[in-house]
């Protein structure tokens, strides 16, 4: 058993890390883009690849603590409460199909907004770090922000959970389709993407490492990982602030070394709408479906909140000769944990 004073420490600590945590993924930022040196060395330790369902599996740190992310998901998992929420399909339903098309649909809409935009290439740059996001499962911090407004967890853990499982599946639907809205070589990298690259690294990276978790968890038993709570998202919050600082380390000091002001404003502006328009969509929904108000709270942050942690990995690895796609998903990750703050206070009253 786990000593009661020091698990006590664990969890201040973990409620303190928690409660300022935006504020240290914006500092992880900041880090990356004037101090790079360490984040580039992070991703310069590779190991020899593996073949994985017949595909070159590239292993890094990166791709490891990646793992070790959707690991500690799996295992915090109550699968009971899921198996309880498969019985109501419909909420589930409209969550992962507004999850996929959704997100497409504001991309198909931007794409023709941007044929005005000045600079051709910055417009592909957008529309490929869109792609990103929107490509990616929910993401697992969705369900902290649900737990912390009265949501139903059981709704949070469902849709983080199937959108990771039928993640090989729907992640190709939306590269190529943004693929087909997209030009030259942009294009070319998401089909490609989308036709394997995409399917060995979630294979591995995300659903192998969450199964595993959700296993563990079953054969540990849930009192033992309730026990261990504190120390695993003291865990999490580290491994998840040194993934975000390696990989932008990768195209942030470009950008403050010769700032392009529109170009960053113009992808603010986007991915804040883009961002906006998923937890509308995750309210609507709801309305729609006539939900209760701990059901609506957890669409609303299901649909908003995206696992860029992977979508960064995966485009430093993929999309290497294009670093600027990443902007997009950096500026993202800090957008929607400040609409999900804005979400939980105004639910909260």
């Amino acid at each position: 058993m786990s000593n009661p004073e020091s698990k006590s420490i664990a969890q201040s600590v973990a409620g303190i890390v928690h409660h300022y945590f935006i504020y240290i993924i914006g500092a992880s930022y900041i880090a990356a883009a004037l101090w790079p040196g360490l984040g580039l060395h992070i991703r310069s330790i590779e190991f020899s690849p593996l073949e994985f369902f017949g595909a070159p599996l590239h292993i890094s740190l990166p791709t490891i603590m990646l793992a070790l992310l959707l690991f500690n998901a799996g295992l915090a998992a109550k699968t009971a409460d899921i198996e309880n929420m498969l019985r109501r399909p419909s909420l589930l339903a409209s969550g992962l199909a507004a999850n996929v098309f959704v997100p497409l649909g504001f991309i198909v809409a931007a794409s023709g907004t941007l044929k005005v935009w000045h600079n051709p290439e910055e417009v592909q740059q957008i529309l490929v770090g869109l792609a990103l996001i929107a490509s990616m499962p929910i993401a697992g911090a969705s369900t902290a922000w649900s737990q912390n407004a009265n949501g139903n967890l059981a709704l949070s853990l469902a849709l983080v959970l199937l959108t990771t499982i039928l993640s090989p599946i729907l992640t190709p639907i939306v590269l190529h389709g943004v693929g087909y809205v997209t030009i030259g070589d942009y294009a070319e990298d998401l089909h490609e993407l989308a036709s394997g690259g995409a399917f060995a690294f979630l294979g591995a990276w995300v659903i192998l490492p969450t199964l595993l978790g959700i296993a563990v968890n079953r054969i540990a038993g849930q009192a033992r990982v309730v026990a261990a709570g504190p120390y695993l998202k003291i865990a999490n919050m580290i491994v998840l602030t040194l993934l975000n600082y390696s990989n932008a380390a990768l195209s942030l000091p470009n950008a403050v070394a010769h700032p392009d002001f529109d170009f960053l404003a113009a992808i603010l502006a986007i991915v804040g709408s883009l961002c906006m328009v998923m937890f509308a969509a995750g309210y609507g929904i709801s309305r729609a479906l006539k939900a209760s108000r701990a059901d609506t709270v957890s669409m609303m942050f299901g649909l908003g909140m995206n696992n860029n942690g992977t979508a960064l990995v995966l485009a430093s690895m993929a999309l290497a000769d294009h670093p600027q796609v990443m902007l997009p998903v950096i500026f993202y990750n800090l957008v929607q944990h400040f609409a999900a703050s804005f979400v939980d206070r105004a639910v909260s009253r």
